[in-house]
């Protein structure tokens, strides 16, 4: 045991001298390469140093040190606050550490932790670190004060000279900044740092050339410059040229340093290629480096709008709003994200505001104009569009903008007029033009609208779009041949535009030709594997043809490529569901939200999914977290209300509803919902409220007069709820309005005039069938006639033959009249509502009173076990049961009917025939 202890010791502390060696090796070796210019294999032999020895002080603050110098602030702070926590002196660390966080946004606490500092007033250094902490918080005079007091100690101090060529910046003196940036280059040839800040200056200027060769000069000086080759990027992406951008990005991959930036500038590059997918790549690295670097969330914002991702885009568009609130462009693009995602009345509480104080920008009057338009609210939308086109009177976007809300409005010449005028501006529009195209078209006007296309073919020789609309057209013309070619043409200009290519595969299948349309899309997709609308389209032409398995494949591929598409994911879970495979769909959902936590998109599929499952419990839970990750969302809220009213929870329903209300005052669907709930709870005087506040949000709908019409005739104040709804029926003439009119008349002591009103009303709208039915149903009960009754069912059959309900309600008022025509009635009526309780009531009885009981019998026996509660089918089945001789069965109906505390019109018959049946 003793000898085993002491080997062991030995091998302890032989490893320990190797590890000790090795870890000061690398160290060692780390220091040359830094020396020697080459800061990405001495940061290698630093990590490696840090694998032996993980709480190695020395090499942390090296690592930290190198990371300043390759611009990666993020990593530097991290590893210098190590080495102090691991015994380096806190002063021989501050500036590195005050460095990083000042390229961090942390300028006060650089002013902070230096203050006390003697170097603060004798460093030229620290000096200049405080004089640019004064520069970010716009501290301008205590900037100047610190940047000369530098100069007085060395006058060709290269960061104070930079510091004050900033100031004159800031102060607007180009010249000044310029003399200042030209004495630190002559006095500073060498510095990079120096030259990077002249090329950033000519690049404000727009200098792009000069710009350019300056960052080049810097790149030179400092070989490990990668910050020098991203802004050379930066420009090239601005200049389109984006071979050269992509090749100083990986130049500076391989330099290694600011992987944050190069990550950023990656993406912006993809971003302006318009490849969305490898730009949100790229981002999802900078957010996990950096979550809340300013530029990587508006580009996130952009990218996620991009992909159709709105709930997403608005998420990392707040983010980035919260940190910088008046950055106007971030507030345009959350707008158009919020409206996109179909919230326009959320997109319009953020463009009030703005109006007030950007009463020039074009661009804000337009998104107003299309949150109008998303409402309904057409008017306003084009107020809004003309407002638009007046600042900007040459924008084309405007006048076509304008068109479209003109033609909403119904103002079609004016439409057309606005659309022609955007096309002059711009004769090679495609926009406009295919807007013209497509208004004529709607308007029915194929002529003018070939014509159209005809023109802007000419323009647009090379526009697929405009031959696939033209192709469009001729299908309107019934001229499939000419359409083929049209859309043929479309694909000869380019091979993979999915519209034309859509268009000839549902020619095909219309043909009854599913092979030919199917090969049609493989084809594309053989080109392009993961094109999710080829998939989709296949996946559709599989449901339609009920080819299950095929099918799946389709959607399963889908799914496999585009994971974080929550429309494929949806799709394939709606198809699941609707084969019955509920385990599988909800499975599905699952492991989507599962992979995407934080995807409201999601979320809200599982939710969708619970809800499509019956459980509601379960779809609540995930509405109420879909509304925690989006709580600026009132129509998320809303779908929290609708969980708890499915679950019949009407007092966290209103309170849900009330939450809604109070993230959207005006969010219709919500007030109109409280409404019904209040209602429900007796809380009248609040309903009253409500609609009143309703009318003034929403001044063209009728709904807040008709909700207090109804509430005025719960409380028997039938005048005044008249009224109301006189004031909705000016909004909106309908027949569910004339029915309430009628029925306030009547309440009001106006039977005459209100029979005269509604009877107008079916004279002029003959196949409302919905009043029709209302008036028989009302004049029932007045037993004028049964015969006005059936008149009125008739006129409904000629619209709706092959209605069950009036069937049966013509067969019933004819056996009421012992009209022999009430069998053919029910006869048609079961034959279409088979095994329907309240068919098979009506036939039976009326077979049972014409003596047939060997087949009235068993319908009736049917129609009680499908409705045990009705009394009525109750009493017919017991009178069958009696007739049939079988008075034991009969007893046993007639007593449920008679211990039944329901009113029953021939309650006294049914106690006579029990005393009778005693009896006997």
């Amino acid at each position: 045991m003793a000898l085993l202890t002491s080997t062991l010791i030995l091998a302890l502390s032989l490893s320990a001298c190797n590890k000790a060696q090795s870890t000061d090796k690398f160290l060692a070796d780390a220091k040359q390469y830094q020396q020697k210019g080459d800061n990405k294999a001495a940061i290698i032999q630093l990590k490696n140093a840090l694998q032996q020895d993980a709480n190695n002080k020395d090499a942390r603050f090296l690592l930290g040190t190198i990371y300043l110098e390759t611009g990666d602030a993020l990593s530097a702070e991290k590893e210098l606050q190590k080495a102090v926590s691991l015994g380096v002196s806190p002063a021989t660390a501050l500036q590195g550490l005050s460095k990083a966080k000042l390229m961090l946004g942390k300028a006060q606490q650089v002013l902070d932790d230096t203050a006390q500092d003697p170097r603060a007033k004798t460093d030229p250094a620290f000096m200049s670190l405080r004089g640019n902490a004064y520069m970010a918080l716009g501290k301008k005079p205590e900037m100047k004060d610190a940047f000369e007091q530098v100069l007085k100690i060395d006058p060709n101090y290269p960061d104070a000279l930079i510091g004050l060529a900033s100031l004159a910046i800031s102060e607007g003196d180009m010249d000044g900044a310029h003399k200042y940036a030209d004495i630190a280059v002559s006095k500073n040839p060498k510095n990079s740092r120096v030259l990077m800040f002249k090329a950033n200056l000519l690049r404000a200027q727009s200098k792009f050339p000069e710009a350019l060769t300056a960052f080049d000069d810097a790149a030179k000086a400092e070989t490990e410059n990668g910050a020098a080759f991203v802004a050379k990027a930066e420009i090239e992406i601005g200049l389109k040229k984006f071979e050269e951008a992509q090749k100083d990005i990986s130049a500076a991959k391989k330099i290694g340093g600011n992987a944050v930036l190069v990550f950023y500038t990656q993406a912006l590059l993809d971003f302006s290629q318009e490849k969305y997918t490898a730009a949100w790549e790229s981002l999802q690295q900078v957010q996990k480096m950096a979550p809340d670097y300013l530029p990587g969330l508006l580009l996130s914002g952009s990218v996620q709008m991009a992909m159709g991702a709105y709930p997403q885009a608005e998420r990392f568009l707040r983010k980035y709003l919260e940190k910088n609130p008046n950055n106007l462009y971030a507030q345009k693009l959350l707008i158009s994200s919020v409206m996109k995602g179909g919230d326009s009345k959320a997109a319009l509480a953020l463009i009030e505001p703005l109006l007030l104080t950007q009463k020039q920008d074009s661009q804000l009057f337009a998104l107003a104009g299309e949150s109008y338009m998303q409402q309904k609210n057409f008017n306003k939308a084009t107020e809004s569009f003309e407002k638009a086109s007046a600042l900007a009177p040459k924008s084309v976007e405007y006048h076509t903008a304008l068109g479209l809300s003109k033609l909403s409005t119904g103002d079609n010449g004016s439409a057309i007029a606005e659309l022609e005028k955007a096309k002059e501006l711009d004769a090679k529009s495609s926009n406009a033009g295919v807007l013209l195209i497509m208004t004529h078209m709607r308007m029915k006007e194929t002529d003018k609208a070939l014509a159209a296309a005809n023109a802007a073919e000419k323009e647009q020789a090379g526009n697929p779009v405009i031959q696939n609309l033209k192709g469009a057209i001729y299908l309107e013309k019934k001229d499939p041949v000419k359409a083929r070619a049209s859309f043929e043409k479309a694909l000869s200009l380019q091979a993979n535009y999915f519209p034309s290519v859509l268009n000839l595969a549902r020619m095909d299948y219309q043909d009854k030709k599913p092979e030919a349309a199917r090969k049609r899309l493989e084809t594309v997709l053989e080109k392009d594997k993961k094109n999710l609308q080829v998939i989709v389209a296949l996946a559709n032409l599989a449901i339609t043809e009920k080819k299950e398995a095929e099918a799946k494949k389709w959607l399963v591929l889908g799914t496999t490529e585009h994971p974080d598409n929550p429309g494929i994911v949806q799709m394939q879970t709606q198809y699941l569901m609707s084969l019955g495979e509920k385990d599988k769909a909800l499975d599905l959902a699952k492991k989507a939200q599962a992979s995407h936590p934080s995807e409201p998109d999601f979320m809200e599929l599982l939710a969708m999914t619970k809800l499509g499952l019956g459980d509601k419990a379960g779809a609540l839970d995930s509405y109420q977290k879909l509304a925690a990750m989006l709580p600026g969302s009132a129509a998320n809220q809303y779908k929290v209300a609708g969980a708890h009213m499915a679950l019949n929870d009407n007092a966290a329903a209103i309170d849900a509803l009330k939450k809604t209300l109070g993230i959207d005052p005006h969010y219709f669907e919500a007030q109109l919902a409280l409404g019904s709930l209040l209602a429900k709870k007796g809380n009248l005087d609040e309903v009253l409220t409500l609609s009143r506040q309703i009318q003034k949000d929403h001044e063209k709908s009728p709904a807040g007069f008709i909700m207090e019409g109804d509430v005025l005739m719960q409380q028997k104040k039938a005048t005044a709820a008249l009224l109301a709804y006189e004031k909705a029926y000016k909004l909106n003439q309908n027949g569910n309005l004339v029915i309430k009119l009628h029925g306030a008349m009547v309440a009001d002591g106006k039977a005459k005039d209100a029979d005269l009103r509604i009877n107008k009303w079916l004279k002029d709208h003959p196949t409302d069938n919905e009043t029709r039915m209302y008036l028989a149903n009302y004049n029932m009960p007045k037993q004028k006639s049964k015969l006005a009754y059936i008149e009125q069912l008739q006129l409904i059959l000629k619209t709706a033959p092959e209605s069950v309900m009036v069937l049966n309600n013509l067969a019933w008022a004819y056996g009421e009249e012992k009209d022999p025509r009430a069998l053919e009635y029910a006869e048609k009526a079961n034959k279409l509502a088979e095994n329907t309780p309240v068919v098979m009531d009506t036939l039976g009885w009326i077979l049972v009173e014409k003596g047939d009981l060997a087949r009235g019998l068993p319908l009736l026996e049917k129609a009680s076990t499908g409705m045990p509660e009705v009394l009525d089918v109750r009493y017919h089945y017991a009178m069958a049961l009696l007739k049939s001789g079988d008075k034991t069965k009969a007893q046993k109906e007639l007593e449920f009917i008679a211990a039944s505390k329901k009113p029953f019109a021939k309650m006294d018959e049914v106690k006579a025939l029990l005393k009778k049946n005693a009896a006997t």
